[in-house]
């Protein structure tokens, strides 16, 4: 992937120009006291909100434009890649997902955070959230929304939750066997949602994909351990018989249907069941993702938003000021309540707004304790295709064989070696 001035990157800055001809140097788009925040569409209206008060209590100093992307992540992270590359000054502040920060820092397209502000993000942050925020023991971006996966369940079908991976699958098998509703879904497209699967599942094992710099591929008995278990599902009657194309939505709505017993999946499913499905969700309830090993907490794959401020900018001291505004406690609660998106700050999860939305808040802010991040890595992008290319679909997982074909394409995505899926 993205180095500071790899051949890829001179590609991409080559491509940039190509389409958006006139967006190097001054632009009038950044004139005057606008500052152009990247960010994806939120449709709640909670992000135009905070804009709008933040640009107010600034007292004129600055006046905070969004700027919509895309609705997908690849297209979010593309248009601004090529933005950055070709040095378009009118991207002031960036909202990256949380794989991004790597890649977007290695490249010198943001702005590390001065030390004096650097304390304060850390200190109001969820420290996995600030994993994914820092570069090189820089702090590079900072926390404006999280996310983690909870188990969902139908209590009218299951009395208490699995505590293990292998418990659920006994579960859902006992319940086929009863002729009752018994699936358990979970994302098992070739996507990204493949890759925080297999993340989940190695770091709950008590592993990593790589070591602790991001230099190499570090699969081993872990590694073993979350195939196993996937390969598992995959074999069972348990299995949706879609999951190979299975994505979190799908998933949503195959447990709204009424035929899954389990759904893996964001807190978006909750308010969606109490819409959709009021006979399913008056049955739906929460638990702490199962273990992969008995006896050992899980450690969900974080997910979120965090914001940078580019290194093209005329506007930095601006738009660090207006990135701590944006993560104010207050627009964090009108965030999640609003716009269903967890908070960074542990604090927020004590206001009563918040809790009245989310009253499994305290599974969740349990499981954002103990998460885990993707890899750390410019290279993300490039790692994450080779392990969903590899292993999708899931019932074509081979355990031992995979390993080793995995460790070799994924330390050839970190050396830039090879073709990318």
């Amino acid at each position: 992937m993205l180095s500071r001035r790899t051949l890829a990157g001179s590609l991409a800055a080559l491509s940039a120009a190509l389409l958006f001809p006139a967006c190097g140097g001054s632009s009038s788009a950044s004139s005057g006291n606008t500052l152009n925040w990247y960010i994806f569409p939120e449709p709640s209206g909670a992000f135009a909100k905070a804009a709008e008060e933040c640009s107010k209590a600034s007292g004129g100093e600055y006046d905070i434009q969004m700027r919509q992307l895309p609705a997908d992540a690849d297209g979010q992270r593309e248009e601004m890649v090529r933005r950055l590359a070709a040095e378009d000054d009118s991207l002031d502040i960036l909202g990256l997902d949380v794989t991004w920060t790597a890649e977007f820092a290695e490249a010198g397209w943001i702005e590390a955070w001065p030390d004096d502000l650097r304390s304060k993000v850390e200190s109001s942050s969820l420290d996995t959230m600030i994993e994914t925020s820092t570069w090189k023991d820089e702090l590079f971006s900072a926390p404006f929304n999280t996310n983690t996966q909870l188990l969902w369940y139908r209590k009218d079908l299951v009395q208490e939750p699995p505590k293990t991976w292998d418990e659920m699958i006994e579960m859902a098998e006992k319940l086929a066997d009863e002729k009752k509703p018994h699936l358990i879904e979970i994302q098992g497209a070739q996507y990204e949602g493949f890759t925080v699967w297999l993340n989940t599942m190695i770091s709950s094992a008590g592993g990593s994909i790589l070591n602790e710099d991001g230099t190499q591929a570090e699969l081993g008995e872990p590694a073993l351990k979350a195939l196993q278990t996937m390969r598992k599902l995959a074999d069972s009657v348990a299995a949706d018989p879609s999951l190979p194309n299975q994505m979190e939505n799908e998933n949503r709505l195959a447990f709204e249907s009424g035929t899954a017993a389990f759904q893996l999946n964001y807190p978006f499913v909750y308010p969606s069941a109490k819409d959709n499905a009021p006979d399913i969700f008056k049955n739906m309830a929460w638990a702490p993702y199962p273990s992969v090993v008995e006896g050992e907490p899980s450690h969900v794959t974080i997910g979120g938003i965090d914001l940078a401020v580019s290194s093209m900018s005329r506007k930095k001291e601006q738009a660090f000021k207006a990135i701590q505004c944006l993560r104010e406690p207050e627009k964090q609660v009108r965030n999640a309540v609003d716009g269903g998106l967890p908070p960074v700050t542990e604090s927020v999860y004590k206001e009563k707004d918040f809790q009245k939305s989310y009253p499994f808040w305290e599974t969740a802010l349990e499981s954002l304790k103990e998460a885990s991040v993707r890899p750390l890595t410019p290279a993300y992008q490039s790692v994450s295709l080779q392990i969903a290319y590899t292993l999708s679909p899931p019932t074509s997982i081979d355990p031992e064989n995979d390993i080793a074909v995995l460790t070799d394409r994924i330390q050839d995505a970190i050396e830039s070696k090879g073709l990318v899926p």
